[in-house]
């Protein structure tokens, strides 16, 4: 209801009359007088102000969480409810720092959003996305750029957090703030052929320590940056003028938060590949392959060797160059082939390897050509209108080559056909495929078809070879892991760093983190260093696959393939067990098998560091020697309140307490299990 206001006369002030009746002089004091107050006062509102006034001001409050604006830098802050514990830090690099958000906008009215623009830069949508689960909170952050110039660009702070996830690189670190990586086009890629690129593990998912998860849409044109011990940063493409969409949930913890995003994709089941591998060694052959003749003479003699040396069970896997070689020689008709070929590795099994690539001048390539295929089998560049379309050459493994059109269904059925018929022609148990991984469009700065932005190469030709059976390997995953495939990791390098032995438990939570638990790590393939071989041996113990490149007679004495023996054995005797017992728990709860300290210390900043050491399950701790000629080291016991037992002395230790200077020689392994 409006005021009412008297409509008399206001007396006049005597003090007015005074006014009136004083010199001209007086009257200039007066008026400078005034002036003077008037400017102090402006001052001191603007100091009030600027001391008064918070830097942070709320913008988008949920139940358990909300996100704030920090005007000094111009960052959006995401913090948990009620205390305001820090969660997050994303510093906003398009647009200007300095100016501010209003408290309300145009599509506050809801509650459940908030939005800014910044004009002639972007505009800020932030939004509460329903929750992924239950305790768990979800804010979609989008960002559309108002000027063609426009790169958006947020930066994730790594001040007080952990982060994991992303992609693989070649010296694989965990958590990843110790990695560093100029800003490029986050899809996987081959780290033999580019060690400074992206691995052929990478998923567009970040988890940090502060419970907090950044997923990342597979549509969106990414680039991604890592600034060690800094930030990592998500930016669009310059001038393609594409939005930048993402989104945030925070949980409890780092543990509860990685529970959470525990889904597989829409419509599909986690599924597990053929379990018989797990207690079979991998023993690759590096014998002659310069003809099928030599190549079948240096199988047998493999195999005999190893029978020598006690060691006859397993797979022999035979490389892409030694697989063509015999897939040429079509002089046997297949009935025979199919009951002679087994001969070749009795009584162990066989494993070949197959690519994507023909090179132009092979009998594969040329076979195509045949009818016109070739313009339809091979991934083409955009043909000009009335043209014909041109295959897009590459490179692989110092070759010209053509690339499968994966997105052909004539191609992929002619390519699956011909897999199969090689794996019954050759006997094989088993079949690799190396070079899922990158896009060849985007490295050869060639406009790809919107069916194949990103890594869609990858998640189509692993769900295409995914229905040859459950014991097909793969190179590469994105967006598969619920595959029944095992996946091939990236060669490392045989020595101490990080890109060699060092970076292997890394690499191990990294890809269990991601959903890929059933790999085969880098085979153990060292010559002249008897301790490296013995500590990688060690290692790949506890792992899902036991892989040889260099057997034990030709790196080491006596002793070294004695302990190869008994690794064999306690991987399967113990190891296999544990794995089994996990991948149901996987297959039900979408659980890593191969976890973090944190797992069961998810609030202890110790854990969030430690990266050699790693759990199976909930119940068995391995913590492997990983320095040159080290034989004791700290052990974290995770889990306060549990107990674990040394299964080398039988002592029992609690949980939540760092071993000092932990005796391990060279043919010890520290294990601990946990028994309450």
């Amino acid at each position: 209801m409006p005021l009412s206001r008297h409509t008399g006369q206001i007396p006049e002030s005597t003090w007015t009359l005074g006014f009136r009746e004083m010199t001209e002089p007086w009257k200039g004091t007066v008026g400078c007088l005034g002036v003077a107050v008037f400017f102090a006062m402006t001052i001191g509102i603007i100091s009030w102000q600027a001391l008064e006034q918070s830097p942070e001001e709320w913008v988008l409050r949920g139940r358990d969480a909300g996100m704030l604006w920090e005007r000094g830098r111009g960052a959006l802050l995401l913090r948990a409810l009620p205390a305001g514990r820090p969660v997050l830090a994303i510093a906003v690099g398009s647009v200007p720092a300095t100016e501010p958000p209003p408290p309300r906008d145009r599509c506050w009215h809801d509650g459940g959003q908030f939005c800014y623009s910044w004009e002639e830069d972007a505009e800020l949508r932030l939004s509460l996305e329903p929750p992924a689960a239950p305790g768990t909170e979800c804010y979609g952050v989008r960002w559309t750029p108002l000027r063609p110039d426009v790169i958006l660009k947020d930066c994730f702070s790594m001040a007080n957090v952990s982060w994991y996830g992303g992609p693989s690189i070649r010296a694989q670190h965990w958590p990843l703030n110790g990695a560093e990586s100029p800003a490029q086009p986050l899809v996987s890629g081959d780290l033999s052929a580019n060690p400074t690129g992206f691995g052929p593990i990478l998923e567009r998912y970040f988890l940090g320590s502060t419970g907090v998860t950044v997923t990342v849409a597979p549509d969106v044109s990414l680039l991604l940056s890592l600034e060690s011990h800094q930030q990592f940063c998500l930016e669009t493409p310059a001038g393609r003028a594409e939005p930048l969409h993402y989104q945030l949930c925070v949980s409890a913890d780092v543990a509860a938060a990685r529970r959470h995003t525990a889904s597989a994709p829409a419509g599909a089941a986690w599924t597990v590949p053929d379990t018989a591998l797990l207690g079979s060694p991998i023993w690759r052959y590096h014998g002659p392959e310069g003809s099928a003749a030599k190549i079948k003479r240096g199988l047998r003699s493999l195999v005999r060797r190893l029978k020598r040396h006690r060691l006859q069970e397993g797979v022999v896997a035979l490389g892409e160059r030694g697989t063509a070689v015999l897939a040429a020689t079509e002089l046997i008709p297949s009935e025979r082939r199919k009951r002679q070929a087994p001969a070749l590795v009795e009584p162990l099994e066989l494993s070949i390897t197959l690519s994507p690539y023909a090179g132009v001048t092979s009998p594969l390539f040329l076979h195509s050509l045949r009818g016109g295929k070739a313009a339809g089998y091979w991934l083409s560049r955009q043909p000009r209108p009335g043209a014909s379309s041109i295959p897009l050459l590459t490179t692989w493994k110092g070759q010209l080559c053509a690339r499968l059109n994966v997105t052909s269904e004539a191609a992929l059925g002619w390519y699956l056909a011909r897999a199969r018929h090689l794996r019954q022609a050759l006997g094989a148990t088993y079949m690799a495929f190396e070079g899922v991984e990158g896009n060849s469009f985007l490295e050869q700065d060639v406009p790809a078809p919107a069916e194949l932005a990103g890594d869609a190469y990858t998640e189509v030709l692993a769900a295409a070879l995914a229905t040859l059976g459950n014991n097909t390997i793969i190179s590469a995953g994105s967006r598969s892991s619920h595959l029944p495939l095992f996946v091939q990791m990236s060669p490392r390098r045989s020595d101490w760093s990080h890109a060699g032995l060092k970076g292997l438990i890394p690499s191990v939570l990294h890809y269990s983190l991601l959903g890929y638990n059933f790999f085969i790590p880098d085979a153990v393939a060292t010559q002249g260093d008897p301790e490296l071989f013995v500590r990688w041996l060690q290692i790949v113990t506890f792992l899902p696959v036991m892989a040889f490149g260099t057997p034990p007679w030709l790196c080491c004495d006596a002793w070294v393939l004695n302990l190869t023996r008994q690794c064999i054995q306690r991987h399967r005797d113990f190891v296999v067990p544990l794995l089994l017992k996990y991948s149901e728990e996987w297959q039900s709860l979408g659980y890593p098998i191969f976890r973090p300290a944190w797992w069961l210390s998810p609030t202890d900043p110790v854990a969030f560091t430690i990266e050699d050491e790693f759990l199976i399950g909930d119940e068995v701790l391995v913590a492997p020697i990983t320095e040159k000629g080290q034989t004791w080291r700290d052990i974290y016991l995770p889990g306060e309140g549990h107990l674990w037992l040394d299964t080398n002395s039988a002592r029992v230790f609690d949980g939540g307490t760092t071993l000092r200077n932990y005796s391990a020689s060279l043919a010890e392994v520290p294990v601990f299990v946990k028994t309450s």
